[in-house]
């Protein structure tokens, strides 16, 4: 994982904010701290408050429990750190962006892949105007002009959250085009959803509750389209940075397939249907003494695109949360699914939860 710096932020305070200077720098960025708020969210310093918990008497009485058909084990020797406190241990982003390599592990640090749009961005000082990046890479397929070409000019495929957007056939030169005219006009993860009253603290500043598909506002010989699932779940799987990646990334793949499919919900890489969830295995992220980490960004609603006045701007909205797990098991899929992914809630932020944004609410864990 590879962040670039956060710029300006405004700030207000609230039950669980303090206020804070609006200046960013070194110090205000360091990790763990949890007392300030960017762009009128605010910094929310319980993990079991940031997002809402299931409740037996409401959601069933299985969200006590974890899954009694699981077959998927670990290894004997899989052994994790229980005992540090994951909450606001980790730096706030603005936007995550997945690119397209088809391996699902890469050389120790991913800015070190020759030829590579992790390289060109890391490594060529292209740097976003709205806040950090993380950067990541993934095993999304490449398309099939990437074998066309030599290496350092191979076309390939990003995905951009929490916009949703997947930007096609971008080479290592067009590394600044894509930040430009994507990344910095995209949606970041303390824009408000469409719809959502904006404070009047951030509303002076932005002007808009809401930030147009960068397709529809930019002159860019880059073409995209939103990404058509209702949410994804990313797994780090880079066995080169810690053997516990590698080994939790399939398995975990594999039981939430299993509790996708009898849903409808699961989609392969080729499948472009709308709606569903997509798996997708990522580049190191940061703390695998806490495997497996896992990340969900969703939708705020799974079945936009089945309504009479469903209009593209529901697609374009993006990801309403951001969840970023650790410490999570095989045997935990199953209400991951039920609970995070579907409902967007957590059923043991005390002992999993590592950070994340709610667009809808206005909350963030840095």
């Amino acid at each position: 994982m590879h962040l670039f710096r956060r710029g300006t932020s405004s700030l207000f305070s609230s039950s669980n904010v303090s206020l804070a200077s609006s200046k960013t720098d070194a110090t205000t960025d360091a990790v763990g701290d949890s007392d300030k708020a960017v762009e009128g969210f605010r910094s929310i310093s319980e993990s079991a408050q940031l997002f809402p918990k299931p409740d037996p008497a409401v959601d069933g009485e299985e969200c006590l429990h974890d899954c009694a058909t699981c077959t998927v084990k670990y290894p004997a020797k899989f052994d994790v750190d229980t005992t540090d406190e994951l909450y606001g241990q980790v730096k706030g982003w603005a936007t995550h962006m997945l690119v397209a390599t088809g391996k699902s592990d890469w050389v120790r640090d991913v800015a070190d892949e020759a030829g590579s749009i992790m390289e060109a961005i890391e490594k060529g000082g292209v740097e976003p105007s709205n806040g950090r990046l993380k950067l990541s890479a993934s095993n999304m397929p490449v398309p099939d002009e990437y074998h066309m070409h030599e290496a350092g000019s191979q076309p390939t495929n990003v995905l951009i959250l929490p916009s949703f957007t997947v930007v096609e056939n971008v080479t290592p030169q067009l590394a600044p085009e894509l930040i430009e005219n994507f990344v910095n006009k995209g949606h970041t993860t303390t824009t408000y959803l469409s719809g959502v009253p904006v404070p009047a603290e951030t509303e002076e500043e932005e002007g808009s509750d809401s930030v147009p598909h960068p397709s529809n506002t930019s002159i860019t010989s880059l073409r995209s389209h939103p990404c058509p699932h209702a949410a994804v779940i990313l797994l780090c799987s880079q066995r080169t940075r810690d053997a516990r990646c590698g080994q939790s990334a399939p398995l975990l793949r594999k039981e939430f397939e299993r509790h996708l499919r009898p849903l409808g919900l699961y989609r392969d890489m080729d499948d472009t249907r709308p709606g569903g969830v997509g798996i997708y295995f990522i580049s190191h992220v940061g703390g695998h003494k806490y495997s497996a980490n896992v990340i969900v960004y969703r939708r705020r609603d799974f079945e936009w695109y089945k309504k009479e006045n469903a209009d593209e701007s529901s697609a374009q909205e993006g990801a309403a949360q951001g969840i970023w797990l650790a410490r999570v098991r095989p045997e935990e899929c199953e209400n991951i699914i039920r609970y995070t992914v579907l409902q967007g809630q957590v059923l043991k932020p005390e002992q999993q939860l590592r950070g994340g944004f709610d667009r809808e609410r206005g909350l963030t864990s840095w």
